[in-house]
């Protein structure tokens, strides 16, 4: 199966979490017809994984342009607001991504949160960035975080992962932990809307002791999931552009 086979392509997706975000948006970006990829948070320059970016406050406009007098070489399409210095771009506001998607005929997808290059995280209350009419939301965790401590050099905002979790911060990270993060309502389903598919994505399953922890992953999101919210779970190793399963709600 192919990467965009088992994840959300259709409308306005965004990814959220930590461990894959940037390597699922350029995947699918790359295998989609007239994709767009954009952010509502900083994202970091991206300009060697799309056909071109066009740096703009007025997205639509730009579209539009693009749509008139582009071919095929233009896509797909980055579409930022300014440059904040030499590795980052700016996101958009929700709205203005909102906006966008109404305004486009193929796939918009959105980095809706940071999480400083770590393995696993959970939000803080500014984040996720998640449009209003978003289509499907991908909460992301690495099958790496298995195991390792729960502290800051692997986990972005352990604290609130510790909270989520119901485990102290230093601890191993077990796969009902990532399970649970993934499947909360303040963890991957944060502010998702209530009509959005949600695929949680275990990203990094690289060999089979991965792919073991990723499967108690899945299952303990399950059982986690209270709110009936996740639709499936896919076990990746999207570095790879490789689908290990999908695991059905």
């Amino acid at each position: 199966m192919e990467p965009e086979d088992a994840l959300p392509t259709e409308g306005l997706v965004c990814v959220v979490g930590a461990g894959g975000k940037k390597t699922t948006l350029y995947t699918l970006a790359n295998r989609l017809d007239r994709a767009v990829v954009t952010a509502t948070v900083r994202i970091p320059i991206f300009d060697d994984h799309v056909a071109r970016v066009a740096v703009t406050e007025d997205p639509v406009d730009a579209l539009a342009a693009v749509d008139r007098d582009g071919d095929a070489a233009d896509w797909p399409l980055g579409l930022v607001p300014e440059r904040e210095r030499d590795d980052r771009y700016l996101g958009y506001e929700v709205d203005v991504v909102d906006d966008l998607a109404a305004a486009h005929d193929g796939p918009v997808l959105v980095k809706a949160d940071g999480a400083r290059m770590r393995e696993f995280k959970a939000p803080d209350d500014r984040e996720p960035q998640v449009p209003a009419s978003a289509d499907a939301v991908v909460p992301i965790a690495s099958a790496h975080a298995v195991g390792e401590p729960l502290t800051e050099e692997r986990v972005h905002r352990p604290e609130r992962v510790a909270s989520i979790a119901g485990i102290d911060e230093g601890e191993r990270i077990t796969p009902e932990a990532v399970g649970r993060v993934l499947a909360s309502p303040e963890g991957g389903l944060k502010d998702v809307p209530p009509d959005a598919e949600v695929v949680a994505l275990v990203n990094k399953v690289d060999d089979a002791d991965d792919e073991a922890v990723a499967r108690e992953v899945a299952a303990a999101a399950f059982e986690a999931d209270g709110a009936g919210r996740l639709d499936r779970v896919v076990l990746a190793a999207l570095g790879e552009g490789r689908i290990v399963d999908v695991i059905e709600a």
